[in-house]
């Protein structure tokens, strides 16, 4: 079975979520006898396949240049037809909604729905031009795959879809250092964790508001903020005006073994979106025996399960009781580390490409 990824994502992301995701998939499947992958990228920017030797990459590594993105784009456009013609793939995995569908007579397309974010939030920006080219694209496709039981029961809603031909996989996760890398504390103090991006629907500011209305959190922790960029003068004012003190709220970021070691040594790892596709970060932090405190909403109580102390994320008092509850319990922590521990073993990129190769074979 030939399975071709496509260029997009690569030429758009040198990290990130996405590309982690189509990496993972091509790095599992080629290890498969049954499976000829390649990855065709006639000029990508990706830092995963670039480091990895044991996927066939049908391009060349640039460096990121803004100004030069659409001609990359269209570079990469024209060439991957001439690549995917003298290939004629079984399956073409597209990495984003693409505008044409490939024609090649006996290639199925599949493509991935992660979440439906810009069609639930308010705050997304260009929602409707997302939309309107996700639509195209899930309607080209011959199967979709979606993330999350929740990710499909949106498309389902949102977008005019036959049932039968989106399925549902879930994501693994894949941090983890080597055993001979020192798990050294970088803060001395106690501190709850935060990942990622802080704006709109990740409801970054609610979380603030419940750790400025608790007097024993604002005393006994701090609050370190990993990745997401540095804050912008309107975090910090807000920060400001909730009268919390400028050495009570940090912001790091790094590389995966930084963030490693900030998932070992929080006191619990808090995650309050309004809305996500999956959650890596939930399993991240039970590898790393961190305690889950988590919106009760969305997909993420999919991905968490019995193994997190959950709350309402539009409630300030309800997070703020909920992050109480688990990190003044040292019975409440001893009782969800374990549950993390158990809970990880349902999800792996493993078990992630065994279902998608299972697709992509129904489709033959």
């Amino acid at each position: 079975m030939k399975i071709v990824y496509d260029h997009q994502i690569f030429s758009l992301q040198m990290y990130g979520g996405i590309s982690r995701y189509y990496f993972e998939l091509a790095l599992n499947l080629s290890n498969n006898q049954n499976c000829d992958i390649k990855i065709c990228a006639p000029l990508y920017i990706n830092e995963y396949i670039k480091r990895q030797s044991g996927i066939n990459v049908l391009g060349k590594h640039i460096h990121p240049y803004r100004r030069t993105s659409r001609i990359l784009n269209a570079f990469n456009n024209i060439s991957s037809k001439i690549l995917l013609s003298a290939n004629q793939p079984d399956i073409i995995h597209a990495t984003y909604y693409v505008k044409k569908k490939y024609k090649f007579s006996k290639t199925k397309t599949v493509l991935t729905v992660f979440d439906m974010i810009d069609e639930k939030c308010s705050d997304a920006v260009n929602k409707n031009d997302i939309t309107d080219l996700k639509r195209d694209a899930v309607a080209q496709a011959d199967h979709i795959i979606c993330i999350s039981e929740n990710t499909r029961k949106d498309l389902l809603e949102i977008i005019d879809v036959d049932p039968q031909k989106v399925s549902v996989v879930h994501l693994g996760y894949s941090l983890s250092i080597p055993a001979s890398k020192k798990m050294e504390k970088i803060i001395q103090h106690p501190y709850l964790l935060y990942v990622g991006k802080r704006g709109g629907y990740k409801n970054f500011e609610r979380l603030l508001n419940a750790y400025a209305d608790s007097n024993r959190l604002k005393k006994d922790f701090c609050l370190v903020c990993f990745g997401g960029g540095d804050f912008i003068s309107e975090e910090l004012d807000y920060i400001n005006h909730l009268g919390i003190s400028k050495d009570r709220i940090l912001y790091c970021s790094g590389d995966d073994t930084l963030l490693a070691k900030f998932y070992f040594h929080a006191s619990a790892f808090v995650y309050p979106s309004l809305y996500e596709g999956f959650g890596i970060p939930l399993l991240e932090a039970m590898s790393f025996s961190c305690p889950v405190i988590c919106s009760n909403i969305s997909s993420i109580p999919e991905v968490a399960g019995d193994a997190a102390e959950y709350f309402d994320p539009y409630s300030v008092e309800n997070i703020m009781d909920a992050i109480e509850n688990v990190v003044y319990s040292d019975h409440k922590r001893n009782h969800l580390i374990p549950l993390g521990l158990k809970r990880i073993e349902e999800f792996s990129w493993e078990k992630c490409a065994i279902k998608t190769k299972s697709i992509y074979s129904s489709l033959l």
